[in-house]
């Protein structure tokens, strides 16, 4: 299974964009499954950190694929003819992400109660599945579905699709999102998405937003913080 990476996506805005915001999702689920295994027994403090990090992002996920579902495909599919049925498979594989997720929750529930050894095993093995099963959909939606919406979605159309998101995303975590999703862009991606933002917003990153997407990092990650 590969993995792509936002600086390798078309030239396109948009496809560039949504690289930018799939590789968020890559990274915090392979993150997790990490973080989990490596929680002491019976360190529910911990536990109880990092299932409030699954939490908002699972509904961060959930949040980015209804917006695809109810949003984006309505728009792209009447221009379709055979690759419809690349567009019925990415709802499909939602669904089945869907079923997925609730998995890890139950055990996310068990295991941050009393951190148990076997429980936390249990949990990373299941993340870790996720997570292949995240990529690999991802991956797939990037190589055959974005490149027919930077064809056939207007401008108009993909700013709405922005704005939901960002209207369900809560205004003390808005700096949190944003850094998520500068992380591990390129100097030039970081421009270009910084540019598009109005200017209160740019300032607010420059003075407070970085600082507050590093205390949430070393909160989240601890000694994975990257430097």
């Amino acid at each position: 299974m590969t993995t792509s990476n936002a600086s390798d996506s078309a030239l396109h805005p948009y496809t560039r964009e949504m690289a930018m915001i799939h590789q968020v999702f890559r990274r915090e689920s392979r993150l997790l499954a990490e973080l989990v295994q490596d929680v002491q027994p019976a360190d529910t403090a911990r536990a109880r950190i990092l299932a409030e990090h699954w939490r908002l992002y699972s509904i961060g996920l959930h949040a980015h694929h209804t917006g695809e579902d109810e949003m984006l495909w309505p728009v792209l599919m009447p221009h379709l003819d055979l690759d419809a049925e690349q567009v019925l498979a990415m709802e499909a594989q939602h669904r089945e992400l869907s079923d997925g997720i609730g998995e890890v929750q139950v055990l996310m529930d068990r295991w941050q109660a009393k951190a148990l050894s076997e429980d936390r095993d249990e949990l990373a093995e299941a993340l870790r599945r996720h997570h292949r099963q995240l990529c690999a959909h991802l991956d797939e939606e990037e190589r055959t579905v974005m490149p027919l919406v930077a064809l056939h979605v207007n401008e108009k159309d993909w700013h709405a699709v922005g704005e939901r998101g960002l209207a369900e995303t809560p205004r003390n975590r808005l700096m949190i999102a944003l850094g998520a999703i500068l992380e591990d862009a390129s100097p030039e991606e970081r421009r270009e998405f910084l540019a598009r933002l109005p200017v209160p917003a740019r300032v607010l990153w420059k003075l407070l937003g970085q600082r507050q997407y590093r205390r949430e990092t070393d909160r989240v990650r601890g000694r994975r913080t990257r430097v």
